[in-house]
Order: structure tokens, then sequence, then C-alpha cells
């Protein structure tokens, strides 16, 4: 064997041993979203430390009751602190919109400070670019639209709209006609702004007052068409999940077959255990096509969790059949199943033959390489070898304790 492929078959050795260890400590109620959280919350409380000093709590309740006069190179900190600590309770959630604001955040953090003068500048810039490097390892981890993440993301984009238009008016105040000398009336200034209704009785009279006012009206109409999208899309999206999913809901799953994955393979297989009139569930990742949905019966979700699992009755299934295009993730299925349902039949698809000894590792019941069969059937018509039915089973159903003659 090669040098590059002792490399790959550890690596997998590897990432196997470590999905088994996800698996033993049920990784999959709190990993890495909670770690994540804790790492997002910690940070947006450094943020606001650096910019408000230790006791920055009480700054933020002076703030709110008006004794407190903010500096306007402090409303970073404040801004993307909160939005911090208020991302990280989102990653709670798995939501996918939190994910894209905490990364957007972690970036944003890291320029801040870079470009400002902070104690342990370079400390901090190094823990923000470790945040955002694992967001991006994690980000398979956090595909749900939840509808409370989404609400806290609404009410938090409009709250720190409301501190800008606030506090960008109480400093500008003297360019306002009359003049904007407390912080209510710098209130009720960015409420009639930002909802555009614009009742005329405050008029900004310099250059920088009227670019102020136009920045709080186009910020103000995109802050609430985002929120109004983000709060809407999780509705609309589990409506249809609850749509395709009704059916298979009043089913009774037992003695059926779980097909796992949307491939030509998945599908056919499918189509042609219900042709013989055995039960079929499906497992798809996505939401799919009205059409391709039509008297069947789906989960959507991730076929790895054992949530979606024990949805689709892998308990009771007579087998599952992990049919996904990536063999690593065909595996991981396995692993699944032997540990959330030890007595089902499992069978793996393989879908290169350089992967085959490594799909063996999950010790799936049987393993199925169609497509391995392909080249090695070509090189016999080719070359004149006959072709025996028995050949061909073997080919195509491969044990998965014995040995195969298989190239690795």
């Amino acid at each position: 064997m090669k040098y590059p492929q002792i490399i790959t078959s550890r690596t997998q050795r590897l990432r196997l041993r470590l999905q088994r260890l996800y698996r033993l400590f049920r990784g999959q109620y709190w990993f890495p979203h909670v770690p994540l959280a804790l790492m997002l919350i910690l940070a947006g409380y450094w943020v606001l430390q650096g910019g408000f000093g230790s006791h920055w709590y009480l700054g933020l309740r002076t703030l709110v009751s008006g004794e407190f006069h903010l500096q306007l190179r402090k409303l970073p900190s404040l801004f993307i602190g909160c939005g911090m600590m208020t991302m990280g309770l989102g990653l709670l959630w798995r939501s996918r919109l939190a994910w894209m604001v905490a990364l957007l955040l972690a970036v944003t953090a890291t320029v801040n400070v870079l470009l400002g003068k902070q104690v342990h500048g370079e400390l901090l810039a190094a823990y923000f670019i470790l945040i955002v490097f694992a967001l991006l390892l994690g980000w398979r981890h956090f595909d749900r639209s939840s509808i409370a993440a989404s609400t806290l993301f609404a009410l938090t984009s409009v709250f720190m709209l409301l501190l800008y238009a606030t506090f960008g008016a109480y400093y500008l105040g003297a360019e306002f006609k009359p003049h904007i000398t407390d912080l209510v009336t710098a209130l009720y200034y960015a409420m009639v702004t930002m909802s555009t209704v614009g009742y005329g009785d405050i008029i900004p009279q310099t250059p920088e007052a009227r670019l102020f006012t136009i920045s709080v009206i186009v910020l103000g109409v995109a802050v609430f068409a985002t929120s109004l999208t983000a709060v809407i899309a999780p509705l609309v999206s589990q409506s249809l999940q609850r749509i395709v999913s009704r059916k298979g809901k009043e089913m009774k799953r037992e003695n059926h077959f779980v097909v796992v994955g949307n491939t030509p393979l998945a599908a056919n297989t499918a189509r042609e255990l219900a042709k013989r009139g055995l039960a079929v569930t499906r497992i798809l990742r996505e939401v799919p096509e009205p059409g391709e949905s039509k008297n069947a019966d789906i989960i959507v979700g991730d076929p790895s969790m054992i949530e979606t699992l024990r949805e689709a009755g892998a308990e009771h299934a007579a087998a599952v059949l992990a049919m996904l295009a990536d063999d690593s993730e065909n595996a991981f299925v396995v692993l699944a199943v032997k540990e959330f349902a030890p007595n089902t039949r499992t069978v793996a698809a393989v879908n290169d033959a350089h992967h085959l000894s490594r799909v063996k590792l999950a010790q799936p019941d049987v393993v199925i390489a169609p497509q391995v069969l392909g080249g090695e059937l070509t090189a016999m018509l080719l070359a004149g070898e006959q072709v025996t039915p028995d050949f061909v089973m073997q080919r195509v159903f491969l044990n998965a304790g014995a040995e195969s003659s298989a190239p690795a």
C-alpha cells in the first residue's frame, strides 16, 4: 500500500473512532453548539469589558436610565458585545441565522480590536479568529430554522438600530431644529424616523444631520424587512415539513425499510421496494420537490442523528439502507443505527472502491457496491472473460464480515 493511502486509511480510522466517542458522550445533544455558544458569550463579555471596563453592566444600566453619556467611540463595543451575547443564545438552538450573524460579529470584532488600541488586543484578536475558524468548521451542525432564534435576531437587530438612531440623534442634537437636548426626544425622533412616519416637527439642518437621517431610514427599512423575513421563513419551512411528513406520521412504521439519501441508487431502491408492496420510509436532508413526495413516507432531517432515526422507526425496521453519496456519511449512519437499534439490519452503499475496507469498520450487515462492479465488468467483457451470476452477486453484495477481492 502506498504512503498516501496509508495516511488516508489512518485518517479514516481516526475519524470513525472520534465518531464513536461522539456517540458515547451523546455529542449530538451538546456539541458543537454549546461550546461555541459559550465561546461567543465570553467574547461578548470581553468586548463589553474592553469598552466599558470591568463594571460594564453598571454603565449599561445608567445608560438605559439616561444618566450616563456614551462616547461615540464606544458604540462599536456596545453593538458587538451585546450582539455576541445575544447570538450566543441563538447558537444553542443550532440556528443557521444565528450562525451567520455570529460569524459576521466575530470578523467585525477582530477588525475592531486590530484597529483600536486595547490592552491585550492581540490575544483578543487571536481568540476572535479562533471563534471564526470554529464556526466555519461546525457550519453543518447549524442547519435549523428556529423561530425562537429568528425572533431573537429580529429583536436584537431592532434594538441595535434603535440604539444607533437614538444616540446618533442625541449627539447631533444641536444640528436639528428644534435642538434635541435629551434622550427621550432623541428616542422619539429615532422611532419616527425608523418607521418612516416623519411628522416634520424635528428637522435636520446640516448635511451631517441629513445624512444621518437618511442612514436611519435606509437601515430601518432593511432591518424591518430582514427581521420579518427571518421570522416568517421558519414558519413556512416548518409548515412544508409538516405537509411532507403528514402521511408518514399516520403510518405505522414497523417491519419497514428505511432508505437514507436522495441518490439515484436510494431513489430506485425505494421505488422498487414500494412496487413489491413493502413499506418504505425515506430520510432526506432537505424538503423534496412537491412531485417527489407524492405517496411517499418521508422524514426530513440529519440521518446520523438518533432523533431522526427514531422518528423514522429504525428500531422497528426490517433494515436501514444508508445510500448517501458520501461513503463516510454512510458509515456514520450505520454506527448510529448500531448504537440506537442494534437488532436492526444495516446496509451500506459504497461509491468508491478505495473506501470498501473503511466502510467495513462500521460493521454493516451488508455492503452494496454496484458502482464498484461497473469497472470490473467492463474490463472482463472487453477481455473476453466469462461473467457468471454468482460473480455478479458476489461483487454487488459484499458481506461486511468477509474479505472482498475487489480492488482496494
